[in-house]
């Protein structure tokens, strides 16, 4: 009898489909009959890339960087010469000069000077000797452990760039998991040579030739190769089930509905957006739940200029208050390869924002304009013209960690458990801010759960996370 067709649905709204093609990949290569639909004209999710004029760009910056052989074995084998090594530099932009990240305390104290210096040491030690245990928020977390000069330089305007928030209102989860491994104790060992984890102070990354993206759109390949198949511009509206197992799926592709009849979901869209898939719906207390969960919206402007290049850096946290920027990517700087002409490169202006609020209602002419205008105060490509630019807004990009994250969570948990065939998995279908292999391993894990594995993929980065990441957010 031909088996019923696991599906993994994506929405246009979803964040990224590493996860959702990873299972997908590896279901097809073991001859179960796949389907991946994503609402977009393109794969890859966040970590997708678009094209303009030729020049490519990712949605954000994506280095390829694991601590898990399997998938680096994968993604090597996947695009072979085409997986490129990137020499990192990453840098901070505050008060007109650049700082190193992660943080180098020796061009720290050399940036800033004697006297700013002499205060950022006492901050520092003041804030050891009057350390609090009750360290629940990142303003709380960050600061006592860097001391509140540092906190307020390196941390605090860019991540309020990020999250919209008040470092005082965002949990300290996120912190614990995203940058645990930096410490003073680790940038002075680190400015001194002497810091032993060599893996937690990235120097360099892998990366596609062409763009994040290219790794996807093979990945995608492999799975229509082994007899699956990945639709394009289709959306999933409804997953019906019986309580206890989901049994048909509902897309729809233009004005056309199809049902499918399914034998596993695996779901890497966000919670809430899952949960009013749901036929018939949840309780209501866990629908508030799905409601109450809060991203953080998206948008890239990309520039390109008239000169073969800018800044050295792949890409820059822009701390500077005065500029709406939160991050600058130099594409050429990730691979030549994204950049068609010798004469010209491109960089990506990163605005963090809500959908609805003064950033994102912005029209696309207004956004070019407003990144040409920052651009040239922030004097990153001086003598350099803009000649052409686009943008490209993207929802639920990044999952907030707000004062009530944790129980909203739970209490979706532990209704989507009760179900024998629906997995979520990924940055969005967790609520969790994962990195790229922590999705795609959450994909393979939740795949080899059909096959017969009993993976909890809830387990995947709870061990936290790499001190590459930036200082607090994005």
């Amino acid at each position: 009898m031909q088996p019923r067709t696991p599906v993994l649905p994506h929405r246009r709204r979803q964040i990224r489909s590493p996860g959702g093609l990873a299972a997908a990949r590896d279901l097809s290569a073991a001859g179960i009959k796949v389907l991946v639909c994503e609402q977009r004209d393109r794969v890859g999710g966040l970590a997708r890339t678009e094209t303009h004029r030729g020049y490519r760009f990712d949605i954000g910056g994506h280095r390829f960087l694991t601590r898990v052989p399997a998938v680096q074995r994968q993604w090597e084998d996947t695009l072979g010469q085409d997986f490129l090594g990137v020499r990192r530099l990453s840098r901070i932009f505050y008060r007109g000069r650049f700082f190193h990240y992660p943080i180098n305390l020796a061009n720290v104290l050399l940036n800033l000077g004697p006297w700013e210096s002499a205060r950022v040491v006492a901050s520092y030690l003041a804030a050891r000797t009057r350390r609090s245990p009750h360290d629940d928020t990142l303003e709380a977390w960050v600061t006592s452990r860097f001391g509140r000069r540092l906190y307020e330089a390196f941390f605090k305007t860019y991540t309020e760039k990020v999250w919209g928030l008040p470092c005082s209102e965002i949990r300290a989860d996120w912190a614990a998991q995203r940058i645990r491994g930096v410490t003073m104790r680790t940038a002075v060992a680190d400015a001194l040579g002497r810091h032993k984890d060599a893996a937690s102070l990235v120097r360099e990354f892998r990366y596609p030739r062409l763009g994040a993206g290219q790794m996807w759109e093979r990945v995608a390949a492999m799975v229509g190769e082994a007899g699956g198949t990945v639709r394009l511009g289709t959306t999933v509206t409804r997953i019906r089930h019986d309580g206890r197992r989901a049994g048909q799926v509902v897309v729809r592709a233009g004005d056309a509905e199809q049902v499918i009849d399914v034998s596993h979901v695996i779901s890497s869209m966000p919670l809430g957006l899952l949960l009013g898939c749901l036929d018939p719906e949840p309780p209501p207390d866990v629908l508030a739940a799905g409601r109450a969960l809060r991203h953080r919206d998206f948008i890239i402007v990309l520039l390109i200029v008239d000169a073969p290049r800018a800044f050295p850096d792949t890409w820059l946290y822009v701390h500077a208050p005065e500029v709406l920027a939160g991050r600058i990517q130099n594409f050429r700087n990730w691979s030549a390869a994204m950049v068609p002409e010798a004469a010209r490169t491109s960089l990506g202006l990163e605005y963090f924002c809500t959908k609805g609020d003064s950033v994102w209602s912005r029209s696309d002419a207004a956004l070019l304009d407003l990144a040409a205008c920052e651009l040239e105060a922030l004097g990153l490509a001086p003598g350099a013209r803009v000649e052409d630019g686009c943008v490209v807004r993207q929802e639920y990009a990044y999952p907030v960690y707000d004062e009530g994250f944790r129980a909203n969570v739970a209490a979706i948990r532990g209704y989507l458990e009760r179900f024998d065939n629906l997995q979520t998995i990924g940055r969005s279908g967790m609520h969790r801010y994962n990195n790229q292999d922590h999705s795609m391993l959450t994909g393979q894990l939740a795949a080899a759960n059909v096959l017969g594995g009993r993976h909890d993929v809830w387990q995947v980065n709870t061990e936290g996370s790499y001190a590459e990441d930036p200082p607090a957010g994005g």
